[in-house]
């Protein structure tokens, strides 16, 4: 496995795969991963003759400096994971060289960036287009891997391929979660023993939502979650939405869309952690 600083060198390992007619998977991370990086690298191994990952902790995307300067580094146990699970390369960038020049391009994906993450943190998806945009040219791969554990930053995701016209498949892959249900997070290292016992109520609301929802109306099944959310001592509820799956505006009724989702976002202690759940999808 390599381990590439420079975009330059980068594009030279990947142009040599590309002439010897090699499939490039793409797998971006901020680092600090887990088991659920390590799926998503796992799968663009089987896929793919190379598999590509990036580690970069980037700071267009944060809209709270203190977030950012928290959010947990790890490469050094980073590349002995992705050592393990088959990555090829992983391209580890400083801040200089994804912005040598500071990005000033506006990304707009309306209604999809509007609402729910759109709405809590103000710039957000303008920065995680700036930043994966970056990374595809860099690295021109032919499929790009995501969790769908952030649901929204998925459909942004597909919606920016689409409108700058990338020739990349976008594969999204399922939550990979913690024995005891928790969605696996690199968020879930800065909780304490409390918190992260307190934070099992979030899987719990939804899982236990979905049987709920069988026999209940949606407007029911959202104030059920949000009850459970609420009657639990530190957790704070930021928003917890029902939502067309592909639109991802609200909807009143069950009967409104065949590919229902539920998201939810919260405060456990000062640790933001989000999730989701499917109640319908018609495949």
């Amino acid at each position: 496995m390599k381990v590439v600083n420079t975009i330059i060198e980068l594009k030279s390992i990947l142009d040599a795969c590309r002439e010897k007619g090699m499939s490039i998977g793409f797998v971006p991370t901020m680092g600090a991963l887990h088991n659920g990086h390590a799926s998503l690298v796992e799968r663009s191994v089987s896929e793919n003759d190379i598999t590509v990952v990036s580690v970069f902790v980037n700071p267009t995307q944060f809209n709270d400096k203190n977030d950012l300067k928290n959010y947990p580094r790890t490469l050094d146990a980073d590349c002995a994971l992705l050592e393990r699970v088959g990555a090829a390369v992983v391209f580890a960038p400083t801040v200089e060289e994804m912005y040598p020049t500071e990005d000033t391009r506006q990304f707009s994906f309306e209604p999809l960036d509007t609402v729910m993450e759109g709405a809590c943190r103000p710039g957000h998806f303008n920065g995680v287009a700036q930043i994966v945009s970056k990374l595809f040219y860099a690295v021109e791969p032919h499929k790009a891997y995501f969790g769908e554990k952030d649901f929204q930053q998925l459909a942004i995701i597909r919606e920016m391929v689409r409108r700058l016209a990338f020739n990349i498949e976008i594969v999204g892959c399922p939550i990979v979660r913690e024995e005891d249900g928790l969605a696996m997070s690199s968020r879930n290292t800065l909780l304490s023993d409390d918190e992260r016992e307190r934070a099992l109520t979030i899987s719990s609301a939804l899982f236990a939502s979905a049987d709920f929802a069988k026999v209940n109306t949606l407007a029911a099944t959202k104030a059920f979650v949000e009850d459970m959310i609420d009657d639990t001592e530190g957790l704070e509820l930021e928003y917890f939405q029902i939502v067309d799956g592909n639109t991802l505006q609200q909807i009143e009724e069950w009967g409104d869309s065949d590919y229902v989702v539920g998201c939810i976002a919260l405060f456990c202690g000062n640790v933001r952690l989000i999730d989701n759940i499917k109640y319908k999808e018609v495949r």
